[in-house]
């Protein structure tokens, strides 16, 4: 079966990279995944206060899509995790 990745999915690529899926491309050319995160000290927050959090993607391009394996889900960032 042809996985579809999708926003909020938790994917691993090729057991190397791992994390919740970011952003997909209108596209589908290619995805974000989201592999860490960390609060912004005040001088960031300051300087660009629309975020608070320092996000770390990867871009996985459409042709790895075939080597996602998908893990779980959640509803949203601020939602618990389902399976």
């Amino acid at each position: 079966m042809f996985y579809t990745p999708k926003v909020n999915d938790y994917v691993k690529w090729d057991n190397k990279v791992e994390g919740w899926i970011y952003w997909v491309d209108e596209h589908q050319s290619y995805l974000t995944i989201e592999i860490a995160v960390k609060p912004k000290d005040d001088e960031n927050i300051s300087c660009c206060p629309i975020h608070r959090k320092v996000h770390c993607l990867v871009v996985c391009y459409q042709h790895d899509w075939k080597n996602l394996v998908y893990v779980k889900s959640r509803k949203s960032v601020y939602d618990e995790v389902s399976s």
